[in-house]
Parts: structure tokens; C-alpha cells; sequence
């Protein structure tokens, strides 16, 4: 039988669905999507919200935003331990800029 840690762990392996205002689905783990402190309280079994009950959170951004957050948070959660001399790539060659301004509005909401 598991104990608290286990389930905690597997907690953690669950699939979390993020869709955007525009009709896009994102499925990330949910220790990927705790990285953000908006989804991390959403996703709170002990906050009583829908999405804690549904493992479903609706975000009022356009599908690429969301894709390149959901980007971000693994790439965050990936690296979070790095050791300090691990050479660490550049997030943001990654980043468009014509969506760099909507992309840092909406890191600041989601506490990315």
C-alpha cells in the first residue's frame, strides 16, 4: 500500500489540461503545471475549484501564448535543480518577438 508520498507522487504524474481562449488543448504533467503559482492554487484540491476537480484549467490567452507558457513551465520545472555550473540553454531564442509583450503580461499573471 502507498502512503501519503506515494500518492503525493503520483499526484504529481497526473496529466493536466490547459486550453486556451481559442480552442487549443495543452496536456502537461501536473508538477509542470504547479511551476505556475495561479495554476498551482487552481489546481489545489483544498481550494474547492472546478479545476482542481476536473485536472482542467481554461486560460483566457490565445493558443500560442499558452503553448509557449506551457513551454516555459517544463523547461522551468527541468532546470529548476540544475546544478549551478551546468550549462543551461537560452530560454529566449525561443521566443518570438511579435508575442514577447502578451507572452510576459500573461508569465506575470500566471506567476510563471
Amino acid at each position: 500500500m502507498a502512503g501519503k508520498e506515494g500518492s503525493a507522487a503520483a499526484s504529481n504524474e497526473d496529466w493536466i489540461r490547459i486550453m486556451s481562449n481559442d480552442g487549443y488543448s495543452f496536456l502537461v504533467r501536473r508538477k509542470v503545471a504547479t511551476a505556475s503559482g495561479t495554476l498551482k492554487n487552481m489546481l489545489n484540491t483544498e481550494s474547492n475549484f472546478a479545476e482542481a476537480a476536473s485536472n482542467t484549467c481554461a486560460m483566457s490567452e490565445r493558443g500560442v501564448i499558452v503553448e509557449k507558457l506551457c513551454e516555459y513551465l517544463t523547461y522551468k520545472t527541468l532546470y529548476e535543480k540544475a546544478p549551478p555550473k551546468e550549462d543551461i540553454p537560452d530560454f529566449m531564442e525561443r521566443l518570438a518577438p511579435e508575442i514577447a509583450l502578451e507572452l510576459l503580461m500573461a508569465a506575470d499573471y500566471y506567476d510563471a
